[in-house]
């Protein structure tokens, strides 16, 4: 790829970020209007959680392939197609007639997000050249997460309540379309020197074991854990995830090289990823149903009420990265564990929401640990790799955060199922005297004990980023991960390429 001028470079990531905007601001806008897309559908919990997971699972199970894709077709031409489709996609979702319709949309969404955040770092690591600025820029690419999570429930609370909720999918089109104007006219073409092939028995295999496991989980709270088709998706996630090991370890080039996982830092990434990230949707999905559909607030409401935790994080991520770099990724990894584990404790323990100064706090408490816990991630991932090596690991430490999304919506969901369908006929936001206000009160009682349960999960999500970023930072385990790369690089017919 020929050198470019710094103006240029500087656009190119400008360009980038723009996708990543668009992809993290979606996220977090929807758990906002998730109460009002439940009253319009007159959808149940899983509905709503399918609206979520049926995007996560896509963007997770396609995201290494596309990464990989572009490596091989053009990682300019990949963008611009992610770019339509998602752009296209959101379209889709503001004029959905029933949920249905809406879920499917959200498919089209996750193809096209797919191509964007893995495609765009690859433009960047191979627009910026030299380490310095390079960190610099993947430093400015970090904090655009946290500046839609301090955005994304304003933002989407204005809208909600000025427009409705379709109107949220509105946003991503002027930004989607001026990031692919911008994109033809700006970001120079680039490909890999030597692609790693498909893999579609892996990628098959991928995504019918997260898609399974994910019904599972979502379905067993209303038909039952012990119904048939519960159980027969459950042996199909199990088998499926055998099958994906198995052909793993015989593939040339497999979507994702199962011997990397003897290394501790890897190992540890993808766990502490999943943990954090489940906590992470779970909570964003349980306090906006519980701040408009049991308080009765307005969906702007309920984002002024979030963004103390989500300003926290955007101040927190960008010192995260500082200290990752000068101290290593033990003492961020160590902060959130104990900040995250503060925060779910202040509600399983104490009631936390249902006090403002306890609210606030576990607000607070939880911003900062997710703000620290998101760069030392991918520097656990890579530590040790060499750079062949370091693009795949990367992948996959984005494509644990996904599945982590994915699993945290399921599983909190599925746990205060009952509550939500009793806080959605006791609560309606009147507050009223009366009868209303008492089944109100009925309302907040049930989920706030149905909830407690999922708080306890989260707490346990905390202690394990707590714990695994000890136990995988040390000296000790990096040798693991040199080992594991010098293992891999033994067979140069398998060698991943960067992707990510």
């Amino acid at each position: 790829m020929p050198e470019t001028g710094r103006r240029r470079r500087l656009l190119v990531l400008a360009i980038c970020c723009m996708s990543l905007l668009i992809v993290s601001l979606d996220n977090t806008v929807l758990n906002v209007a998730i109460p009002a897309m439940q009253r319009d559908f007159h959808a149940s919990m899983s509905g709503l959680q399918w609206t979520i997971d049926a995007y996560l699972i896509v963007l997770a199970g396609l995201m290494i392939t596309s990464g990989s894709t572009a490596d091989r077709l053009g990682r300019r031409r990949v963008f611009q197609v992610g770019l339509t489709l998602f752009t296209i996609g959101s379209l889709l979702c503001s004029l959905a007639p029933t949920l249905g319709w809406l879920i499917a949309a959200r498919v089209v969404q996750a193809v096209g997000g797919s191509m964007l955040n893995p495609v765009a770092m690859s433009i960047i690591t191979n627009t910026f050249t030299e380490p310095r600025e390079r960190a610099r820029a993947i430093g400015v690419w970090g904090g655009v997460v946290g500046i839609s999570m301090a955005a994304g429930p304003l933002v989407g609370g204005v809208l909600v309540d000025s427009v409705g909720w379709r109107s949220i999918f509105w946003l991503n089109l002027p930004i989607g379309l001026a990031a692919l104007v911008l994109t033809r006219m700006f970001v120079p073409e680039s490909r890999a020197p030597r692609p790693r092939r498909p893999d579609p028995a892996g990628q098959l295999l991928m995504i019918v074991t997260l898609g399974t496991l994910t019904y599972a989980i979502i379905e067993g709270a209303a038909l039952g854990w012990t119904s048939g088709i519960v159980l027969g998706c459950a042996a199909v996630a199990a088998v499926a995830l055998a099958l994906f090991v198995l052909h793993a370890l015989r593939a040339d080039e497999p979507l994702i090289d199962v011997r990397f996982f003897r290394s501790l830092p890897f190992s540890g990434a993808t766990l502490i990823a999943i943990s954090a990230f489940a906590a992470l949707a779970g909570f964003l999905f349980l306090n906006s149903i519980y701040l408009q559909s049991v308080r009765g607030l307005s969906a702007l409401h309920a984002g002024l009420y979030l963004l103390p935790m989500a300003a926290v994080t955007g101040v927190v991520a960008p010192l995260s990265g500082r200290l990752t770099g000068s101290r290593g990724p033990r003492l961020p990894l160590q902060l959130a564990g104990v900040t995250m584990l503060a925060s779910a404790l202040l509600f399983a323990a104490f009631d936390g929401e249902t006090r403002d100064g306890t609210l606030f706090a576990a607000y607070a408490l939880f911003g900062f640990g997710f703000g620290m816990v998101n760069s030392p991630i991918t520097n656990t991932a890579v530590s040790g790799m060499p750079r062949a090596q370091a693009g795949v690991a990367a992948a996959v430490a984005s494509t644990s955060r996904q599945i982590g999304q994915a699993l945290g919506v399921a599983v909190f969901g599925a746990v205060v199922g009952v509550a939500g369908a009793a806080s959605a006929h006791g609560a309606t936001g009147d507050g009223g005297a009366g009868h209303g206000g008492g089944r109100a009160v009925v309302a907040s009682a049930a989920f706030v004990d149905a909830a407690r349960p999922a708080y306890w999960i989260m707490a346990g999500c905390a202690a394990a980023v707590l714990l695994l970023g000890t136990i995988t930072t040390g000296r000790r385990a990096v040798r693991t991960a040199e080992r594991a790369a010098a293992l891999a690089a033994t067979d140069t017919s398998r060698s991943p390429v960067t992707t990510a």
